[in-house]
């Protein structure tokens, strides 16, 4: 087990983990581009002019797949949805992907079971564990074949997935974003009914959680964390509860694969969930590599005057909002003194190797301790007799919040 927070040959190569600044930058404007609103209003505008030309009907596609927890959330409101929408489903049966664009697929597994089962009574679904027949969609090899086919060719790479207009929605944590889409073009047959599985809103009002702990693992590479981080200080600091700031290298830079393909999805869902939760996202620069690590050793000297999180808040606003480079000196020092720090006495800390030895550690805790891979993840501890709720996304912070004032009222 390596104490070292990168591993000594990382898989993905220099040119993802440590970007020249023409790569950034270029990635930048194709990021920055892909996100747009208006750029998403246009592509939807000229979808639906070419559907109502052609005389298509509102087709949306679903794909299951047999041994993902998700898809049998998902398969529970197919009904509900061809019921309350003018739309032609389609079905696909298909194979789970494997290769980068999912790895560790254990962990994944083992994650997906713990998660479905903990956010299916909120969304009044039965649990997986629960579900007596999860058969009535039958796996065929053939069918497999065709449809995990079908799924590479329109670009994922996920089980439980809606796909309509040229856009994703993963399961039902996203199928509202759909359902607003079909309502939009009036396809909805009656618009007074509620979405089929509205988002929980992230609620401790009235919690005093001083005897609860949430260690909170964001890192500064991430468009999830960047939109949640500050929420979810909001959160800690509204209820009371102990918050352990545990910050991690982004996953690129700690080994794990990633893809072109997954990457442009991480982005324009981003997006949809920085809208929803009334927040900006773009336009942005990736600070993956060397600006990650400058920040990175600013915060045990930072921590100390009480303003770590106001340096990871500063550098993910900057980075993922204002499109400001961290790999440049005058971004860095803009983080800096927005955090309320001292630029000239940051210099002496800045580029120090004493943050490598904590990072590390963070990450073995989150991934050996908590089974998890990805950012943000929480873990919140304490009530008496209480398990561990360990949880990964930033759309799992209504699931920590809700979870918070169930303990606090024992």
């Amino acid at each position: 087990m390596s104490l070292q927070p990168e591993p000594a040959n990382n898989p993905n190569g220099r040119m993802m983990t440590d970007p020249p600044t023409w790569l950034r930058h270029l990635m930048g404007y194709f990021g920055s581009r892909l996100i747009n609103p208006v750029h998403r209003a246009k592509r939807r505008a000229k979808f639906e002019k070419e559907r109502v030309k052609s005389g298509a009907p509102h087709r949306v596609e679903y794909f299951h797949q047999h041994d993902d927890p998700y898809s049998h959330l998902a398969q529970q409101v197919l009904d509900t949805l061809k019921a309350r929408y003018d739309i032609e489903l389609v079905i696909h049966q298909i194979r789970a992907s494997g290769g980068k664009n999912q790895p560790e697929q254990d962990k994944l597994s083992t994650w997906a079971r713990r998660d479905a089962e903990l956010i299916a009574p909120y969304y009044g679904l039965q649990r997986p564990s629960e579900m007596k027949d999860r058969g009535d969609i039958v796996p065929v090899e053939a069918a497999l074949d065709i449809g995990s086919a079908r799924l590479s060719k329109l670009g994922h790479y996920s089980g439980a997935m809606f796909y309509y207009g040229g856009e994703w929605f993963w399961g039902v944590d996203r199928l509202f974003y759909l359902e607003q889409w079909l309502r939009d073009v009036g396809a909805c047959v009656d618009p007074e009914q509620p979405f089929i599985c509205p988002r929980p809103d992230i609620d401790v009002s009235g919690a005093d959680a001083s005897q609860l702990t949430l260690d909170f693992y964001p890192s500064l590479n991430s468009p999830y964390t960047s939109i949640i981080f500050d929420r979810t200080i909001a959160m800690a600091r509204e209820c009371g509860i102990i918050l352990n700031h545990k910050p991690v290298l982004p996953m690129i830079m700690r080994g794990v694969p990633a893809t072109r393909q997954k990457g442009m999805y991480i982005l324009s869902d981003t997006k949809r969930e920085a809208e929803h939760l009334g927040r900006e996202f773009g336009p942005a620069i990736s600070p993956i590599g060397e600006p990650t690590r400058k920040i990175y050793s600013l915060f045990s000297w930072a921590r100390k005057q009480g303003k770590d999180i106001a340096l990871m808040s500063s550098a993910l606003r900057l980075t993922w909002t204002q499109g400001e480079g961290l790999h440049r000196k005058n971004g860095l020092r803009k983080a800096v003194e927005l955090a309320g720090l001292d630029w000239k006495e940051a210099q002496r800390h800045l580029g120090s190797d004493g943050w490598k030895l904590e990072t590390a550690r963070y990450q073995i805790e989150m991934t050996e301790e908590l089974g998890l891979w990805g950012v943000p993840s929480y873990r919140l501890h304490g009530g008496a007799g209480e398990p561990e709720l360990c949880v990964w996304g930033q759309d799992r912070l209504w699931l920590v919040a809700a979870e918070i004032r169930r303990r606090a009222k024992l």
